[in-house]
């Protein structure tokens, strides 16, 4: 199966045309990847994301997590449900505040990322396996400064201030990104 679109070879051919196509082939593909198991388990984008937060970050309230991923706290609070009911995720007492609650990654949930995280590595592996490891890692390099850019978008789209993509933030051209 071929990823050249008609249209985007039929104009002028700039390499913005074909990039942006093949990021919506990309996003088709991988959702058709996760839709089918495809060997790296069943977790939606929103839900990995959640946990992979929690473990790389520690226990959050809602609105820590919601201003992390780049979304609503409503948002926020319809994915982690039914991550809650199924165990993955608990819900522990804010040491500073008594009354709060902070959302932690439960041990079932460590597992369960563990597990979606090493699938996705292995597919990842048997996709480049032929790419030279110079390539390999270019294209991990690339595609996640394409991510911090698309993050800042998103962030200056938002008119957030001290994201990265603000003048001075990490993130901008020529400016450290220590995250």
């Amino acid at each position: 199966m071929t990823t050249t679109s008609p249209q985007a070879t039929d104009r002028t051919d700039p390499v913005h045309t074909r990039l942006q196509y093949q990021l919506a082939v990309l996003a088709r593909r991988m959702e058709q990847v996760r839709a089918s198991g495809g060997g790296v388990g069943t977790l939606d984008r929103a839900a990995y994301l959640l946990l992979d937060r929690l473990e790389r970050h520690g226990p959050a309230n809602v609105k820590a997590l919601a201003e992390s991923l780049g979304v609503d706290s409503s948002t926020v609070t319809r994915q982690v449900a039914p991550l809650v009911a199924a165990g993955l995720v608990g819900r522990v007492q804010d040491p500073a505040d008594r009354r709060a609650v902070r959302l932690a990654l439960t041990s079932r949930g460590a597992g369960r990322l563990d597990e979606v995280r090493d699938g996705r590595a292995e597919l990842t592996r048997r996709l480049v396996a032929d790419w030279p490891p110079e390539e390999q890692h270019a294209f991990c390099a690339l595609l996640t400064r394409f991510n911090h850019a698309m993050e800042s978008y998103t962030a200056d789209q938002q008119g957030q201030p001290g994201q990265p993509g603000q003048p001075g933030q990490p993130g901008q051209p020529g400016q450290p990104d220590r995250r």
